[in-house]
């Protein structure tokens, strides 16, 4: 059995998690919401911190989808407010621990200065090897996929040449494997719209344990669920087993 096929003690490549449950969190300590994010942003980064440790590969989290400009403009002013403050506080963290940082998503969509920002971090990360950090920032699945498509019609590739792989290579994830395992918090049962066309294969782990709680414990118990999978692709257990 490989790596990529899980096991005792195998650890996924790739991690992907949408982090939910910030605002329950702070609404059950009588708290605004925008502490229920503050909460989840240092919940960020305690996981990223483990996932380094462990030598996770690739993670990424679901930070701000294109449906998430629906939200209150004072909650989403204090949500880019924190990402300003991720940035200043962890990206010389992040160079200095081989993370790269890199985004999902419409770039030129955010507003300017956390545009600015992103573009610096992702810049002073470039040269970093030994993890990739990606923040999905105004990412919606069907429109990634759209611009993917839109890729291969503007390059005029002949529809024989249309092919998964030429496909997975203009995603916003392209160079990078395909998430093996996707957690969610707080309990909701499904995808919103997050690395549909990634997802296609991963194991997926849901806890109801809100983002603010989510730490190195949580994340451990999901790792724990997905080493004892079988992970198939099509194959009989037998198969996927090496039997």
């Amino acid at each position: 059995m490989t790596q990529a096929q899980g096991g005792a003690g195998r650890l996924p490549a790739h991690i992907a998690i949408i982090m939910d449950g910030n605002g329950r969190w702070a609404q059950a300590r009588g708290l605004p919401r925008t502490a229920g994010h503050r909460a989840g942003a240092d919940a960020v980064r305690a996981v990223v911190r483990e996932c380094r440790r462990l030598g996770i590969p690739h993670l990424t989290l679901y930070a701000f989808s294109s449906e998430n400009w629906n939200r209150p403009k004072t909650e989403i002013s204090a949500l880019f407010g924190l990402l300003l403050e991720f940035l200043g506080a962890e990206v010389p963290h992040m160079e200095e621990q081989g993370i790269r940082l890199r985004v999902l998503g419409d770039l030129d969509g955010l507003p300017l200065a956390q545009r600015g920002a992103l573009r610096h971090a992702m810049a002073r990360t470039a040269a970093c090897a030994d993890m990739t950090l990606n923040l999905a920032l105004n990412y919606g699945g069907r429109a990634e996929i759209v611009r993917a498509a839109r890729a291969l019609a503007a390059e005029g590739l002949s529809p024989e040449s249309i092919t998964e792989e030429a496909l997975a290579a203009r995603l916003d994830t392209a160079g990078q494997p395909d998430p093996d395992l996707l957690i969610r918090t707080s309990g909701e049962l499904r995808l919103s719209n997050f690395l549909l066309y990634q997802c296609a294969y991963s194991e997926l782990h849901f806890t109801p344990v809100l983002w603010p709680d989510f730490g190195p414990a949580e994340l451990a118990a999901a790792l724990e669920d997905y080493a004892g999978r079988s992970r198939r692709f099509g194959k009989t257990r037998e198969q996927a087993d090496g039997c």
